[in-house]
């Protein structure tokens, strides 16, 4: 028997206009495996996704809901920024210089910008044509140098997963991060929600940070013709079935952690 009754997985986006009407890849997808099977569902915006999983986490059934960006930063970072060694306090500070309008539209590599002044400038990734000098476009940090490790020890452990300080071209995560992290926050004041591994999971509904690629075997396999369609769909139906994978390093209350990483293999077997 599941561990949850609902298990629903946010495939975000930080895009800066609306994604089109058709579905379409990189954009964002929410996939929801219950009782009564896995449904998936396509969203313009970020706005549109949030009124959709406020619905979604109504009700008294105990829910999982993952987000694929990263929640937290490497060691050190947050108290480089906030003054405090918190995940939640880097939340609250993108909560209150974060813009996002309702078309997408965002502000996220000026943050980006303000935040490398602020902590020795481990962001890079950018449009050519933006003026931000103290964001470059392309890695220049060295990061032995600014004191801040390149990569979470989660990360070590999934190497495919790109650096959280990478926002921009094939793969980065980090301007994700940038846009979900204000959501956390958010759903963080909720009074039946746990943002794990920051929080035990002991509430109604449980938050954490998830990796659809562990499921790569998997989605490769998939005929649906939108690979974001698939891993929603895969991972909620996965996690549903399996064991609880709740174990995590010391560290993982800083940095935060991944969701199954390190059992690839049983959230594999779980879709068999």
């Amino acid at each position: 028997m599941s561990q949850f009754d609902r298990v629903i997985i946010a495939d975000w986006s930080a895009s800066g206009t609306r994604s089109p009407a058709r579905p379409s890849p990189d954009a964002i997808w929410i996939g929801v495996t219950d009782a009564n099977g896995t449904t998936t569902t396509y969203h313009r915006s970020r706005a549109l996704a949030e009124a959709a999983l406020s619905i979604l986490l109504t009700g008294q059934d105990r829910v999982f809901l993952g987000f694929d960006f990263p929640m937290a930063y490497p060691a050190g970072f947050a108290a480089r920024l906030t003054g405090e060694p918190r995940a939640q306090s880097v939340w609250r500070w993108l909560s209150d210089h974060i813009t996002d309008a309702p078309d997408n539209k965002n502000n996220r590599f000026e943050v980006a910008a303000t935040m490398n002044r602020a902590t020795g400038g481990p962001f890079w990734g950018r449009p050519a044509h933006l003026d931000l000098p103290d964001l470059p476009a392309t890695k220049t940090a060295d990061y032995p140098a600014i004191g801040l490790p390149e990569r979470r020890h989660v990360e070590t452990l999934i190497p495919r997963a790109q650096p959280v300080w990478k926002l921009y071209t094939t793969g980065a995560a980090g301007s994700q991060g940038l846009m979900g992290q204000p959501l956390i926050h958010r759903l963080s004041q909720r009074a039946d929600t746990a943002v794990w591994p920051f929080d035990p999971p002991a509430k109604r509904i449980t938050v954490a940070e998830v990796y659809p690629s562990l499921l790569s075997a998997a989605v490769m396999a998939d005929p649906a013709p939108i690979k974001d369609e698939a891993q929603v769909r895969l991972l909620s139906r996965a996690i549903f079935r399996a064991a609880p994978m709740l174990d995590t390093p010391e560290i993982a209350r800083e940095e935060g952690w991944i969701y199954g990483a390190g059992h690839a293999a049983a959230l594999l077997a779980a879709l068999a």
